[in-house]
């Protein structure tokens, strides 16, 4: 299982990398769970860190936007992101997220095939009307994406073991699989959730607040803190 971690700077981004994270993540949680940061942001982390690292880029909690969605991607690949992760915020049905994720898969297939393409949906989709976990899968597949993932729209102090049980989460992991996808899980996870998610049997785990001050996502990443939580994952990997 590898840990992603989602830093807003270059700080931040060194204290995830020296904590042993296998994809470093940068965003901007003041634009939402998935909030773009700047192309400069992302190169200074990129040109910062440098070789060794493996960067992700969110791209925005989107909206039926294809085109819109295709620049952003364009741009986080053309700034340095291996990895990049759609938020399918605003997409009310599966033909909605195809429209979208093919737009992103396009716009980073043809600048660098071998970037990774993440459809990210939530697992707190009633809340505000979003697409299921098993339509999130179909998107992914249907577009050709690398990845799916489920993470929480709504930074309320609520989980993703809030929104979904076990059992849910564990379905949603083996339908991705079923699909060819990798899968990855985030939503306000922390430090003693680690089982919980390795469980489900994800690849990828992701985590913001969980590895800053407080568990308080708003915060700066804590050097210690990534530490502790890549390294309980380790111990996980070890035991499977």
């Amino acid at each position: 299982m590898k840990v992603l971690v989602s830093p807003e700077t270059l700080e931040e981004a060194r204290a995830a990398f020296e904590g042993g994270a296998d994809i470093i993540d940068v965003k901007n949680v003041e634009e939402g769970s998935l909030g773009a940061n700047y192309p400069w942001v992302i190169r200074e982390i990129v040109e910062g860190i440098g070789a060794g690292a493996v960067f992700s880029a969110s791209i925005g909690d989107l909206g039926h936007e294809p085109g819109n969605a295709a620049l952003a991607a364009l741009g986080a690949v053309v700034s340095g992101a291996r990895y990049v992760k759609a938020g399918l915020y605003g997409v009310r049905s599966i033909a909605e997220g195809v429209d979208v994720m093919t737009a992103v898969q396009r716009a980073c297939k043809e600048r660098d095939g071998g970037v990774t393409v993440v459809a990210a949906g939530y697992a707190d989709w009633p809340r505000f009307g979003g697409i299921d976990p098993a339509a999130t899968v179909e998107v992914a597949a249907v577009a050709r994406c690398d990845v799916v993932m489920l993470d929480t729209a709504i930074k309320d102090g609520r989980t993703l073991f809030d929104a979904l049980d076990a059992a849910q989460l564990r379905a949603f992991v083996d339908a991705g699989h079923r699909a060819g996808l990798a899968v990855a899980l985030a939503g306000s996870i922390r430090f003693d959730d680690i089982a919980r998610v390795a469980a489900t049997g994800a690849d990828i785990v992701g985590v913001r607040g969980g590895v800053c001050a407080a568990n308080d996502r708003s915060a700066r990443i804590d050097l210690a803190r990534v530490r502790r939580f890549t390294q309980r994952c380790r111990d996980f990997a070890r035991v499977a």
